[in-house]
């Protein structure tokens, strides 16, 4: 469960998406401005924000700002703004991940826990364990049966970002906003490369997958092969 603060204008948007979140066990406060919004933040501090862009009495991105300029506390860009150059904006000016509008509740609940997930008290859950794989997040350390991987940083950032939702299907704009910070599709390339890569030092391949299984037209997930 998380503290979430929604910072939305649009009542229909603001109820829907509280409801969601507080049926799969959130507490979420929601204002309808950008200021109420910092004034809530700085008084009792969420575990998330969820900020949209158009807001009423200040730009979402400038926003944005003046919450990096108070708070480390993860922020998801909620927008109708489907601009790659706008989003790797955000993204470089703070934001830890965005999604665009229209979305499911489940698709921003997942946002929600994944974003926790990454940025949360590496102290708490310092490691990760999928089958014989072991990622050591505080170490950059991963194992495959005891033994140390040699992987390159962005291989451990890949690695670590499936092996964070493993069992679900990461598509490949989430790998390029989560590992490569580029918000929309044009990487798919880089992607397949690196998941390669990846899969070669897992000793094994895309014809034989173990624990990369690739989904068609949708995306990767990370799976226990002894499952």
């Amino acid at each position: 469960m998380a503290t979430v603060l929604l910072v939305e204008d649009d009542q229909r948007i603001r109820e829907a998406v509280t409801r969601a979140l507080a049926d799969r066990g959130h507490v979420v406060r929601s204002v309808a401005r950008a200021l109420d919004g910092l004034a809530a933040l700085t008084g009792e501090p969420p575990d998330v924000v969820l900020l949209d862009l158009g807001l009423p009495d200040l730009d979402g991105g400038e926003a944005l700002k003046m919450i990096r300029a108070v708070s480390s506390v993860p922020v998801i860009v909620a927008t109708a703004r489907d601009d790659e150059r706008e989003m790797i904006r955000l993204l470089d000016a703070g934001a830890d991940d965005y999604v665009v509008k229209p979305f499911t509740g489940d698709q921003i609940e997942a946002r929600v826990r994944a974003v926790l997930r990454r940025t949360g008290d590496p102290d708490r859950a310092p490691e990760l364990e999928i089958g014989g794989l072991r990622i050591d997040r505080p170490g950059r350390a991963a194992l495959l049966d005891g033994v140390e991987l040699e992987l390159t940083p962005k291989e451990f950032d890949l690695l670590t970002c499936l092996a964070e939702r493993a069992g679900e299907v990461v598509t490949k704009d989430e790998l390029l906003a989560q590992v490569w910070h580029q918000p929309l599709g044009g990487g798919d390339k880089t992607i397949d490369v690196h998941l390669s890569w990846l899969r070669r030092k897992l000793g094994e391949s895309a014809a034989e997958p173990r624990y990369l299984r690739t989904v068609r037209g949708v995306g990767v997930m990370l799976v226990d092969p002894d499952r």
